[in-house]
């Protein structure tokens, strides 16, 4: 029976709350989030400015033997660079740079002459665009004060996270959200799989829930299997053998227009999940934040229930 997908004339109170809930989470922990991960890549950025003599001596050598710092170092430069404008700039493999900044690691089949070529040409780059007004120090005689790295490593961990501002936002959000999904499951007599535990999605014990598990899912044809992950997995204490679990996707948002954007993908793993293993798959959403009723209406012409995040206890309506 569906428990909110068939209600539009509560979205829009529902709507209301829910940006309330948001707002009043982000007012008191976001900046809490952001300070703690500003601190850490304050730390980083200290160890790849002692990693290069504080910019005073940037070699290929040292990109080699640390290429977790490209973007610490793309920070650093007058204006800042984006990955792509640094690859025009230096003209070299966009391979190199996206590895070195994702995975914080070179090519493995890119050669060793090609790789110390180009990271010759991205340290050739960055040294000529360091940013003199950060980077005090930079042409004088005397060497950087302990005071000047530090301020110097908070102005390029500040454009480093500001680049990030959303994701960690998201993520902490995120976290929050699965935070109050084990509490309330919890307080319900409901036992979460032990960290490493190994147990398949269809093969959970009624009572039992886990996060992020993967689900393989059939693509178009039938032939080809993935796996797509989702947030809880939930099996519900009165499940017969062999019944499937409910899926729930934790979503927030901080604004209306986002939402819109990242729609579809849960319409996708919904007509995976349902090519998979039949109609009767119960994938829903728990939300907090800025879904607004076009949101909630596509999700619902797609057969895809919600619980409200202001409204946890729906959760028991699912059969929980």
């Amino acid at each position: 029976m569906p428990i909110n997908l068939d209600k539009p004339h509560q979205w829009k109170a529902d709507v209301a709350a829910s940006v309330d809930m948001y707002n009043n989470w982000f007012m008191d922990f976001a900046p809490q989030a952001f300070r703690a991960t500003r601190k850490k890549t304050t730390a980083d950025v200290k160890a790849a400015l002692q990693i290069t003599d504080n910019l005073t001596n940037i070699q290929a050598d040292t990109l080699r033997a640390h290429p977790e710092t490209l973007p610490t170092l793309r920070m650093s430069a007058c204006p800042p660079l984006a990955v792509d404008r640094l690859i025009g700039l230096s003209g070299v493999a966009p391979n190199l740079v996206k590895r070195m900044e994702l995975d914080g690691r070179l090519p493995p089949r890119m050669s060793a002459a090609d790789t110390f070529r180009d990271l010759l040409k991205l340290a050739t780059i960055i040294e000529r665009l360091a940013d003199p007004d950060i980077f005090v120090w930079l042409g004088r005689d005397t060497a950087a004060t302990k005071t000047e790295i530090h301020r110097a490593a908070t102005i390029v961990a500040d454009r480093l996270c500001g680049a990030v501002a959303n994701p960690i936002i998201r993520n902490a959000q995120e976290q929050r959200q699965l935070a109050a999904l084990k509490d309330w499951l919890e307080q319900r007599g409901y036992a979460q799989l032990p960290a490493g535990d190994n147990t398949k999605f269809n093969a959970l014990q009624p009572g039992t829930f886990g996060f992020r598990l993967n689900v393989p899912v059939k693509l178009e044809g039938g032939v080809t299997s993935v796996n797509i992950p989702v947030d809880a997995v939930i099996m519900p204490k009165a499940s017969k053998a062999g019944s499937l679990p409910i899926f729930f996707e934790a979503k927030s948002a901080g604004d209306f227009t986002n939402t819109n954007k990242r729609r579809k993908e849960e319409a996708t793993k919904m007509a995976q999940l349902r090519h998979t293993y039949g109609k009767h798959v119960s994938f829903n959403l728990f939300l907090c934040g800025y879904f607004d009723s076009g949101y909630l209406g596509y999700e619902a012409a797609e057969g895809i229930d919600w619980v409200w995040e202001h409204r946890i206890n729906d959760l028991a309506l699912f059969g929980i």
